[in-house]
């Protein structure tokens, strides 16, 4: 950490994604110590959260299906209730995430995916796009004989499960959006500017990151990472604006945010407001509430909100209203 730490300021690494190396390091080593050693602090700050069993710490199942020519890698967990599916950040992936997978198991079967060009799933010779990622989704739920699906992601993977909601609305029952926006325009300058310099140029500094690490362990082709680092950082400068499609969104849809997210608060309330939230009063009865919900997880940012125990203690009550 402290060598990586020397070589951003000696080499002037544009602060965002100086960001980004060391947060990645410090989730990764968070969530790796979650794996292992389950503690009693992170259950007690979530008031209901218990830490994962070994049972569900390790997938029942985990395996390859194909889809439009993507060899996708998919782990299961849990059982019962509604399948949720569990769609990465980006850079993340399936081993990364597996304590957030694990606690949520706890009381429902989990399917993590492996997002095109991350952990186990192999690149395509195609570019990244949140449109035909989603469209692999909704197929591979099919093909494995899941007719609907809860859906919960964060970041890269949620802005897939929102365009998976959009074009398959009869594949998801309730939706999950941890820390992205509708439009392009949500991220704060800095952030859309950092984006610009997210590519192969970083490669060789982030091999010392478990980031690299888990996903060399796992990857086919761990050679393709610095394609990886090109195809986010392509993906992630492109423009788009979303906001009439969520306006008609069919699934009942949470958003979760940190209160120092690095999308803006005034795009975080508007979101909320295209789903029906904020325009009037709840009623003593709540018959005014929307059927979307706001979660805003204080003390955190957009790089340690999807790991934070408050997070899934945030979204279980929601996916299990009726």
């Amino acid at each position: 950490m402290t060598t990586l730490r020397a070589r951003i300021v000696h080499e002037n690494i544009p602060s965002f994604v100086a960001r980004i190396l060391a947060a990645s390091i410090l989730m990764t080593c968070t969530s790796a110590a979650a794996a292992t050693t389950p503690t009693k602090t992170a259950a007690k700050k979530a008031g209901t959260m218990t830490s994962p069993s070994p049972s569900v710490t390790a997938p029942a199942k985990s395996a390859h299906v194909t889809i439009n020519g993507v060899s996708y890698h998919y782990e299961v967990r849990g059982t019962g209730g509604t399948p949720l599916v569990l769609l990465h950040g980006g850079l993340h992936n399936t081993r990364l995430d597996a304590p957030v997978a694990a606690r949520l198991a706890e009381h429902r079967q989990v399917i993590s995916v492996d997002l095109q060009g991350h952990g186990g799933t192999a690149d395509a010779e195609r570019p990244l796009r949140f449109e035909t990622m989603a469209d692999d989704i909704a197929a591979l739920l099919k093909q494995i004989g899941v007719e609907r699906a809860d859906l919960l992601g964060y970041s890269l993977g949620g802005s897939v499960a929102l365009r998976a909601a959009i074009q398959h609305p009869e594949r998801v029952r309730k939706l999950v959006l941890v820390a992205i926006p509708y439009a392009s325009s949500g991220w704060h300058p800095e952030v859309q500017e950092g984006f610009k310099h997210l590519g192969r140029g970083l490669a060789e500094m982030m091999r010392p990151s478990p980031v690299y690490q888990t996903y060399a362990a796992i990857a086919p082709h761990p050679e393709q990472f610095p394609t990886l680092l090109d195809k986010v950082g392509e993906l992630e400068t492109r423009s788009y604006d979303w906001s009439a499609e969520v306006a008609k969104l069919a699934p009942p849809t949470m958003l979760v945010y940190a209160d120092a997210d690095s999308i803006s608060i005034s795009h975080i309330a508007h979101f909320f407001e295209l789903l029906g939230g904020g325009k009037r009063d709840g009623g003593l009865d709540g018959s005014g509430a929307p059927k979307g919900r706001l979660a805003i997880i204080p003390g955190h940012t957009h790089y340690n909100v999807f790991e934070s125990p408050e997070l899934v203690a945030s979204v279980e009550p929601f996916l299990d209203a009726r």
